[in-house]
């Protein structure tokens, strides 16, 4: 399978890549506006540097990886859907939900598979869920490091709100909002609380805490940070049934009280792009759906949206 990337300039490219090749796929052609970091790219990871996106789906690879930023990722995502081959999109994706909508609309139409990667999904906590009874509560942490990183990484957009749609929150709080939709199923999530906090006077938030509430009453509470102390970061997601819980602490998952769980089905944090790519490859290659949508990465993202006009 050959696999082209679109945006290699985005931090995640590395990542993908990585599981491009663990998957025992090819890196086709490659593209970015910055040509210092296809160079970058080319150097570590491999693939053919093009002059352009268009050169790049003339190879007609198999699938693409589109890593983009803002308000230009929704261009390039609406131009790969008319092309008709597989997309695996990485936030960001506009700054919006009403950036979103139009998108996974355009996919539907066009019966077009497009995988979005919040990764986390692919973890495996959600599917061993089933001894604990019917969800209660839910909480999701994580905090990264610094917001400096992000011009460490060539990527000093991602602090601009009008690039990136704002800080921790949009960018990490994202996977738990998500997570939290899917486990509450079809019934409606509102927002009851947010608040914000910037603590290094970036025009984005380094700091958010959110409470979200399904009509049956579950609640799901979303902290999201730049503010870990140090290299690397903190992650944890709990899930609490009627019956028991699961704590996913990004290296291994347990139930409590204590059960035999399938640990062979638990993908720890750092290997979660990695193993999300391969899942995206072999959906591509035997029809079946994505495991995230873009409808579903939309309805995140309206969640998201809902926070941050709390904080107007």
């Amino acid at each position: 399978m050959r696999v082209a990337m679109l945006g290699v300039g985005h931090w995640h490219a590395g990542m993908h890549a990585k599981g491009v090749l663990a998957a025992g796929a090819e890196i086709a052609g490659v593209w970015d506006p910055d040509v210092g970091a296809v160079a970058r790219f080319v150097d570590g990871c491999g693939g053919i540097a093009r002059t352009d996106a268009a050169a790049v789906i003339a190879d007609r690879p198999d699938v693409v990886i589109a890593l983009g930023r803002g308000p230009a990722a929704c261009a390039q995502l609406a131009w790969l859907i008319e092309q008709g081959i597989p997309i695996l999109a990485d936030k960001p994706i506009g700054v919006s939900h009403a950036d979103v909508a139009p998108l996974a609309e355009a996919a539907e139409r066009r019966n077009q598979f497009v995988s979005v990667a919040l990764v986390n999904r692919i973890g495996g906590a959600i599917e061993a869920l089933q001894d604990c009874g019917r969800l209660v509560h839910f909480y999701f942490r994580i905090i990264n490091g610094h917001p400096r990183r992000y011009r460490d990484w060539h990527v000093p957009w991602m602090l601009d709100p009008h690039q990136s749609g704002g800080g921790a929150l949009r960018n990490l709080g994202v996977h738990g909002v998500h997570a939290f939709l899917t486990l509450a199923g079809e019934q409606p999530v509102h927002v009851k609380h947010a608040v914000f906090r910037s603590v290094f006077g970036e025009a984005v938030e380094d700091y958010a805490a959110v409470v979200l509430k399904g009509r049956d009453g579950t609640l799901g509470i979303v902290e999201a940070g730049y503010t870990h102390p140090d290299v690397g970061g903190s992650f944890e997601m709990r899930i609490n049934g009627e019956h028991g819980a699961l704590v996913d602490g990004g290296t291994t998952l347990i139930a409590v009280p204590p059960r035999s769980l399938d640990q062979a089905a638990y993908v720890p944090s750092d290997q979660r792009y990695s193993r999300f790519v391969a899942d995206t490859l072999a959906r591509v290659a035997t029809s079946r759906p994505p495991l995230v949508s873009l409808h579903e990465f939309g309805a995140a993202t309206a969640l998201v949206d809902q926070c941050y006009q709390r904080q107007a």
